[in-house]
């Protein structure tokens, strides 16, 4: 008699049960088309069952996909399968039904022939008007957090991780989260001379990824180097200014990361600038981060996204969240790792002046939810509920402050000594925040002073209640600058002030003190004159400069006060623009 197997899944945002069979390797066949603007191919799931005679159905998640066939083994087409109806909002499972029940350790080759639909979450597709030289069109995919799904049929879950080979044929060049493997010409330029030929590119990821870091864009991609192991992808307008903006530090970044935790796993380290339309600052997905193009700001000001997407290389790339639920596992670590990134190149107080900011994103977002919500929490349910509906800076900023006053707690080298332990416990793997704790404790139970202190930890109040953490003393020598500044502002243009702004106000500040800055005018009980926002914009250089995280909070001040001056670059922004960051305040 077989033994009952029980693998309690811990993933509520999939329907797959993948507490009976795990995908170990995807390889996936696709074709870019432009014009009907779908990928079309073939996907091939080996998958392992991890129960005993417990089932023979296969479960996958799917949504709004067009799912052509299923075959076994890459030759037997299966009739025994169907798509379930839709359960939102999580998709439609694809149920395939094998002969009989799968006996533990038993392997599956699952071909299925699959076309993506206008309805694909997952995929944005531009016409050429919409990219900056107006050439060619462009494709790019978002995966996170449960939009694979919508590509092909998956185990679209972090709590599993798949090795990936990828051959996607393009008339553009792909790029991928996985290192080339190379390019073949499939067939010779069409008629039109005006349109590229088609290509094979292929790619391959030998260390397992989860399904949301599946990631492919084509498009009129050029690239140039920035570092000994790192690469940038953009159009070839934009190609120079890119390499300018992110070889100074792109390999420092590296360098501080691997001394924080341990070697650089992926080889190289490419970012993807993506046309102005991509509504994310970054995505971590492996080998080629994608990030927006408002970090090229020829002040090399904001390419601090970089550092928090490379840190994901280790925090959610290599160890993931097994659910969404723990997303502060993913988030929390990597912010917590940007700012340590920080420190190291340009000193302790920018990592206490970026925490700063991060606190008022944090009390933002606790004031929009609610302080008692449940999206408030570091620890959240998601039973029923799109992952995306919970998306904000609690679980960065939240989780950011756990693992700040757990290094308060036992001091900075003890916490040192614990980072590359963890991740080296859970490389290649997926935990919860059960995990994590019980990680910490085992570490440190032989060091009887940090064992006292962590069993006087509230776990439960850090886990689970809403609102604010404590707020810890930050060195505030770089924002009490900020706000010096601003309140002499309050009274400009009146009789009782005598202040006369100059360009040597804000000489020698980073470009985020000038927003801290102007979020404290945002912040003020009186608007500014219009006549202030003017004087302000001339004298500091808003209205000439090119960094958008300026740039923006600037228009937010004119717009409070009802200036017409700013109308104009307001409107011009939100056209170019895609980065919710930016277009939700204006």
């Amino acid at each position: 008699m077989a033994t009952t197997t029980v693998n309690a899944p811990r993933d509520p945002n999939t329907l797959s049960n993948y507490n009976n069979f795990l995908t170990q390797h995807t390889v996936v066949n696709f074709e870019v088309d432009f014009k009907k603007r779908t990928l079309d191919g073939t996907v091939i799931l080996k998958l392992i069952s991890i129960s005993d005679s417990e089932t023979k159905d296969i479960l996958l998640d799917t949504s709004h996909l067009d799912v052509k066939n299923v075959s076994l083994k890459g030759n037997s087409i299966l009739s025994n399968w169907q798509l379930l109806p839709r359960f939102e909002p999580y998709g439609s499972v694809l149920k395939i039904s094998l002969e009989k029940e799968a006996e533990e350790g038993q392997s599956f080759e699952i071909g299925i022939q699959v076309q993506t639909t206008d309805k694909c979450t997952a995929l944005q597709w531009l016409t050429p008007a919409q990219t900056s030289n107006k050439k060619q069109p462009y494709m790019f995919s978002q995966c996170q957090a449960i939009h694979a799904r919508s590509l092909f049929p998956c185990q679209d879950t972090p709590d599993v991780k798949s090795t990936y080979d990828f051959n996607i044929t393009s008339p553009l060049p792909v790029v991928a989260s996985g290192l080339s493997t190379g390019i073949s010409e499939e067939h010779a330029l069409s008629t039109d001379d005006m349109t590229p030929g088609t290509s094979l590119y292929t790619f391959k990821q030998d260390i397992p990824i989860p399904s949301y870091l599946f990631a492919i864009a084509s498009g009129d991609i050029v690239t140039a180097p920035i570092g000994p192991r790192s690469t940038v992808a953009t159009g070839p307008e934009e190609l120079s200014a890119s390499k300018w903006e992110l070889e100074a530090d792109t390999e420092r970044f590296i360098q501080v990361a691997e001394s924080l935790v341990y070697g650089y796993a992926w080889s190289t380290y490419n970012v993807l600038i993506l046309p102005p339309s991509f509504p994310y600052g970054g995505m971590e997905n492996p080998v080629y981060t994608f990030a927006t193009p408002t970090i090229i700001s020829g002040d090399r000001q904001n390419i601090d996204v970089i550092a928090h997407e490379l840190s994901h290389s280790w925090s959610g790339n290599l160890v993931s969240n097994a659910s969404w639920e723990h997303f502060w596992l993913n988030e929390g670590w990597t912010t917590y790792l940007e700012r340590r990134i920080q420190a190291a190149v340009h000193g302790e107080p920018h990592r206490d002046f970026s925490a700063i900011i991060g606190w008022k994103a944090l009390s933002d977002s606790v004031r929009e939810f609610g302080d008692q919500h449940e999206f408030t929490k570091l620890v959240i349910d998601l039973k029923g509920k799109d992952p995306d509906d919970a998306f904000s800076s609690v679980p960065y900023e939240k989780g950011f402050h756990f693992l700040y006053y757990l290094e308060k707690l036992l001091g900075k080298s003890e916490w040192d000594a614990f980072i590359p332990y963890y991740f080296a416990k859970y490389k290649r793997k997926s935990l919860d925040s059960y995990d994590f704790k019980s990680t910490l404790l085992e570490f440190f139970e032989k060091n009887g002073a940090a064992t006292k202190r962590l069993n006087n930890v509230d776990w439960d109040a850090w886990f689970y209640k809403p609102g604010l953490p404590p707020k810890p003393e930050f060195d505030t020598g770089m924002v009490d600058v900020c706000y010096t500044l601003a309140e002499k502002w309050k009274g400009f243009g009146s009789d009782k002030g005598v202040f006369e702004p100059a360009e040597k106000d804000i000489e020698g500040w980073v470009a985020n003190q000038v927003v801290v800055f102007l979020e404290r005018i945002q912040d003020l009980d009186e608007p500014l004159s219009k006549e202030a926002v003017h004087v302000m914009g001339r004298t500091y250089g808003f209205f000439t400069s090119k960094n958008v995280e300026v740039v923006s909070r600037y228009l937010a001040v004119g717009l409070k006060t009802k200036s017409e001056e700013v109308l104009e670059p307001t409107a011009e922004l939100l056209g170019r623009v895609g980065r919710m960051k930016f277009v939700r305040p204006l």
